[in-house]
């Protein structure tokens, strides 16, 4: 009996664990952590709110990208805050993007931090960076469609 009740439990904790990324803070210095993490490895690092309008569809094409590719790593950074960590995994892991590294701003002026990513954001989102093994980024702000992701998808992973 003690057996199948520390059984249960086992089985309990292991359903009751996040099916999601953790959702880190985004902090001064995090960008740098991001890229050197990825050194020498392609990446698509992705910018979004909870209350951007278009953020749903860029995440979606970046789940069905995921789903398709794999291999291709994807940083997802939310510029909400860290109260929101729970909704932000949600939505993530409803888009096909449960795995992919997540971050969320927290620091108290967000725009210091928009500036360390890139001194010519000024935070429309969504903001995608797309970076080659070499590291050399092309920035875009707004909806990037599935045929643009895919083309930089089969590019980086040949």
């Amino acid at each position: 009996m003690k057996r199948f009740s520390l059984l249960a439990a086992c089985a309990f904790l292991l359903a009751a664990a996040p099916l999601h990324a953790e959702v880190r803070p985004f902090e001064s210095g995090s960008v740098a952590r991001i890229r050197a993490q990825h050194e020498g490895r392609p990446f698509i690092l992705s910018f979004w709110s909870l209350d951007c309008v278009h953020c749903p569809k860029e995440l979606k094409a970046l789940g069905e990208l995921k789903r398709r590719h794999p291999k291709v790593e994807i940083v997802l950074v939310s510029t909400d805050t860290p109260a929101d960590a729970d909704a932000l995994a949600d939505f993530a892991a409803r888009q096909g993007l449960a795995a992919s590294e997540q971050w969320v701003f927290a620091a108290p002026q967000p725009q210091r931090l928009r500036f360390e990513v890139d001194p010519r954001w000024w935070g429309e989102l969504p903001r995608t960076y797309f970076y080659d093994a070499a590291h050399r980024v092309e920035a875009t702000s707004g909806i990037v469609s599935g045929e643009r992701l895919a083309r930089w998808a089969t590019e980086q992973t040949r």
